[in-house]
């Protein structure tokens, strides 16, 4: 039996979003599925103490063997997509979904000779044809109502539909013309078939003709003083939108299409598919994928298609694929799926509707799923041993580095030239002892030399440490005992020197990370620098780099240092930027010095919010003024108007606003 607690994803991991879980058992059969207006609060609620749950719960989780999900965009969303994965699973705990109180569907009978509009519930049969299901079955009898006003079709049973014939006279429907009467003889079958063609148009989609009618009604109602007929075509109008209220997982009726969506990192694609028919989700499929050349999103649209019907027969093919960019030759591949499928298929990027609506949830689930994967791979030990492992031996390194040490420089133009340091430890990150560094006296964009600075404080720093710290027995770190100060008896955090040491950047930053190390007299540490263009690995004083594989887990690991480093630098890099703009902006302001720009900068935090503020937020500030907030308000506005930006991604060239 299954323990809850060995398959329970973290907290962190679960969104909090509408949408749709699936327990699996161990075998990976679906045994339950549930909705939830948010999925975290929700599942949360399954793996309390078995002792606390309710018995048939607890036998659920204790069948269970894992735990998915997927995200809608509202409740109404999550309850269709619930029908839809209990339709096709038939989940063995999900028994109390099969009583009569089921999802409603709007059915015509069209195989009768006259066909009849009705609300069902249950299994689909043969010869009628279906809308929905729909959420809300009161909102479909009324909106029913509203088009028999303009699609008179047959809505009775055949009982009443029998005695009308015998009778030789309609029921109350026919009389005040919400049904043509065809049971006595006022239309023919054929007309009646036209009316009944009609409804369905409107019923699959093509609303807005009578939208606009019923509109038109009512403001001429209203302009004719009817009010009480302006009211109930008002009424009309809602009821109408409410039942025929578009949902992002519903299509229109007979839509058949795959709807496709990737989330791309550098060395990683996740892919997520959504198999519509019939106008409903009827499946979904995800997968993440080692990326294996430097392929863009189109081409990896190409590459995903050909794998993913190559040897399909036609029924597995759609009329139209749904994808985030066209593939290079696409008219070529639609012409290949035409061919196995026999009709003609369309792949195209939607822009706009519910197509799109429908391919942004996709694409939220392709992310949460790729976000999943690199958090469960990050923290799976067996994995980080083995990404450890890798890079010993492309690096020939005599221990395995159970500390790595990333640098990376940041600025904008040569100006606010600051440095990261982050520290990994058994694969895992050590935010308590990431540190940041402003480049001193220093000029110009000279990334070598701000690298060199960086370095030689950090192991200066290292050598002091070493020399006034002792040995603590009865503290172990990852490195072994703790150096304590002899003095207060606290941890010295950076007494240890790393197993490497990593640098963003190509061999001129590894070069100079290596002088530094050489000029304080250490040469027992490795130095590495990882280059972003092609994830090359330079070691000092080696003409070639080392290039390991794209699948790799140590290549994968250095790039999770190199990129917390790289972001850990941005981050600083704005803020002190932001400081510098608004005591730089505030400068000719009379009466604003160096103690009071710090609280204002310190009160709003950034150049953006000052921005945003009035004077009399301002002057709320402590020490400052109403007169001194007006020049304040007056040198902020004067800045904006000379067009002067918050800053520049030095990466994308991109406007950053703080």
């Amino acid at each position: 039996m299954p323990d809850p607690q060995s398959y329970r994803p973290r907290a962190g991991d679960i969104p909090t979003q509408p949408g749709v879980y699936r327990f699996r058992d161990p075998k990976g059969r679906v045994i339950y599925v549930g909705k939830a207006i948010n999925l975290r609060q929700r599942l949360a609620n399954y793996f309390q103490p078995i002792p606390s749950l309710h018995p048939r719960t607890a036998t659920m989780v204790t069948t269970a063997g894992s735990v998915e999900w997927t995200t809608v965009n509202n409740d109404i969303e999550a309850l269709q997509l619930e029908y839809t994965w209990i339709k096709e699973f038939d989940p063995r705990f999900n028994v109390k979904y099969r009583d009569d109180k089921s999802y409603p569907w709007l059915a015509v009978t069209v195989s009768e000779e006259f066909p009849r509009v009705m609300v069902g519930r249950g299994a689909k049969r043969k010869g009628t044809r279906y809308f929905g299901p729909y959420g809300h079955a009161w909102a479909i009898r009324e909106t029913v109502d509203i088009l028999l006003r303009v699609f008179p079709m047959r809505s009775c049973s055949n009982g009443v539909f029998k005695r009308s014939q015998q009778i030789g006279r309609p029921c109350l429907l026919g009389y005040i013309d919400k049904c043509t009467a065809p049971c006595v003889g006022n239309i023919s079958p054929e007309e009646h078939r036209e009316i009944v063609d009609d409804f369905c148009d409107f019923m699959a989609g093509h609303t807005a003709t009578f939208t606009k009618r019923i509109e038109k009604e009512m403001y001429a109602a209203s302009e004719a003083l009817d009010f009480e007929k302006a009211a109930r075509l008002r009424d009309d109008l809602a009821a109408m939108q409410r039942a025929l209220e578009k949902q992002a997982v519903v299509l229109g009726d007979g839509a058949d299409a795959d709807v496709i969506a990737l989330a791309e990192d550098p060395l990683e694609v996740g892919v997520q598919i959504f198999y519509v028919r019939g106008g409903r989700i009827k499946g979904q499929r995800g997968w993440v994928a080692d990326r294996m050349d430097d392929a863009d999103t189109a081409g990896l649209v190409e590459h995903f298609l050909l794998q993913l019907y190559a040897g399909e027969d036609a029924e597995a093919i759609p009329r139209e694929i749904l994808v985030p960019a066209l593939p290079p030759d696409h008219e070529t591949l639609e012409e290949l799926l035409s061919d196995v499928r026999k009709a003609k298929v369309r792949i195209r990027v939607p822009q706009r509707g519910d197509k799109k609506t429908l391919q942004e949830t996709v694409a939220n689930n392709a992310k949460q799923a790729l976000a999943l994967h690199k958090t469960k791979r990050a923290s799976d030990l067996t994995t980080r041993n083995r990404a450890l492992e890798e890079i010993q031996e492309a690096l020939e390194l005599d221990e395995v580095p159970l500390r790595i040490e990333c640098y990376d420089i940041s600025h904008l133009q040569g100006t606010e030239i600051v440095a990261s340091m982050v520290v990994f430890e058994d694969g895992l990150a050590r935010k308590s002892e990431y540190r940041r560094f402003i480049i001193k006296g220093q000029d110009g964009s000279d990334d070598v030399r701000a690298m060199h600075e960086v370095i030689t404080r950090r192991f200066k720093r290292l050598l002091d440490e070493q020399s006034t710290s002792i040995v603590s027995t009865d503290v172990e770190g990852a490195n072994g005992p703790m150096l304590v100060d002899p003095e207060t008896g606290r941890p010295r955090k950076f007494a240890y020197a790393p197993g490497l040491v990593v640098v963003d950047g190509g061999a001129p930053q590894v070069a100079a990370a290596q002088r530094a190390l050489a000029e304080l007299g250490i040469d027992d540490i490795p130095v590495v620098g990882l280059a972003k263009r092609l994830e090359e690995v330079w070691v000092p004083d080696e003409e070639d780099p080392v290039i390991l594989p794209r699948s790799s887990e140590g290549l994968y690991l250095l790039q999770r240092v190199r990129d917390e480093a790289h972001r850990f630098a941005i981050t600083h890099h704005r803020g002190r930027r932001s400081k510098s703009m608004v005591e730089s902006l505030l400068d000719d302001v009379p009466g604003l010095g160096e103690v009071r720009r710090k609280t204002l900068m310190k009160h709003f935090g950034s150049l953006k919010k000052l921005r945003a503020a009035t004077a009399e937020e301002i002057a709320q500030v402590p020490g400052i003024g109403p007169a001194t907030a007006t020049a304040i308000k007056t040198a902020v506005e004067q800045s904006s108007k000379n067009g002067k930006v918050s800053g520049i991604n030095v990466t994308t060239g991109e406007i950053i606003e703080e």
